[in-house]
């Protein structure tokens, strides 16, 4: 038969072109080949779409002449990928099927990340609305005039009742910064001033936990682009978190400096370092802790209060703020929580 034309390396995505004769495949593009192997043309295309639901599409996209669609599933070694595969007849260039290979795998995490996060926020509900009803249900019967039962159960309803609410109230915060990630902050803020409210307010709570708040900073101000409120927040965070994992009796040493040229922003930036010293994370869940919803130790996360949110928030917000979050520990040693802030450099003087 007569070779149809048809550009193949024009096409943005990795494609072939499938004989309609012999059915064997008479050319691919560079996409094609890295995504199939090399050396595929001339081979029928049984040997190379060896998945079932893609010779489905190509047998009956060469009988009845028209497009069909399917998916094709590969890994990379590192993750699996999804791929939207399109066949079309070429009848009006002589025969032949175009098959072309659309990366959808980015939606296809997207979706699973929703269905994760829907799942997540099911469960995290879920064990304190059981405990209210099944309180609820007590008092109403055997517990009815049992006073003392009645203030252990009122209490600790309150207690899993303010769960859920701080719960909600950082699921509503993340979202928040979720949708002003890509609006960077105009308003210039004093980072100096920022920190010394935080310690201010966390006061009662380090004294309440017996850990003491050692600082070093510098005294001047640092003035940068910033979200007061939000810069706030991730202070916060870092220092509760210290607080609260570090244990009783403990040390929390918070150091803030600035440095003439950050390598990780290419700049001047502040450093904001928050180091415990309590039992310390294994490195393999290093990488995951901004993840929504993950945990170390997750009964004991629970108990102090924790939902799991917090260092996505973090995440977030420096992202907005094109800073840096490193996190370095040693198990039995503590932790240290860096946050590097790009900083308004000095005028030049004349």
């Amino acid at each position: 038969m007569t070779v149809p034309t048809v550009p193949l390396d024009a096409l943005p995505l990795p494609a072939l072109l499938i004989d309609a004769e012999d059915e064997r495949i008479l050319s691919a593009n560079a996409g094609a080949l890295e995504l199939l192997g090399q050396g595929i043309t001339q081979r029928h295309f049984i040997t190379t779409l060896r998945q079932p639901g893609v010779l489905d599409a190509v047998d009956t996209c060469l009988r009845d002449g028209g497009t069909h669609t399917t998916r094709y599933l590969t890994s990379d070694g590192g993750q699996d990928a999804t791929y939207v595969v399109t066949c079309t007849n070429l009848k009006s260039t002589g025969g032949g099927v175009l098959v072309t290979f659309e990366d959808m795998t980015h939606l296809t995490q997207a979706g699973q990340m929703r269905r994760d996060f829907i799942a997540n926020v099911s469960h995290e509900l879920r064990s304190p609305l059981t405990a209210i009803l099944g309180f609820i249900e007590t008092l109403r019967g055997p517990a009815r005039d049992d006073t003392a039962a009645t203030e252990r159960f009122l209490s600790i309803m309150q207690d899993e009742a303010e769960r859920m609410e701080r719960l909600v109230r950082d699921l509503l915060s993340l979202s928040r910064v979720e949708s002003e990630e890509r609006i960077r902050p105009t308003q210039q803020v004093n980072l100096s001033d920022i920190i010394s409210a935080v310690l201010h307010t966390l006061r009662p709570v380090s004294e309440g936990a017996d850990v003491t708040i050692k600082t070093a900073t510098v005294n001047k101000p640092i003035l940068l682009p910033g979200d007061e409120d939000q810069l706030r927040q991730v202070v916060t965070n870092l220092i509760e978190n210290a607080i609260k994992y570090g244990g009783s009796g403990k040390t929390v040493y918070l150091t803030f400096s600035t440095t003439d040229q950050e390598p990780t922003i290419r700049g001047p930036a502040a450093v904001i370092a928050v180091r415990d010293e309590g039992p310390g994370i294994k490195t393999v869940d290093i990488p995951r802790l901004t993840e929504r919803f993950y945990r170390v130790d997750d009964h004991r996360s629970r108990e102090m209060g924790g939902t799991g949110l917090g260092l996505a928030i973090v995440k977030h917000i420096l992202n907005r703020h094109r800073g840096r979050l490193r996190i370095e520990s040693t198990l039995g040693q503590g932790s240290e929580f860096r946050v590097v802030l790009p900083i308004v450099p000095p005028a030049k003087p004349g």
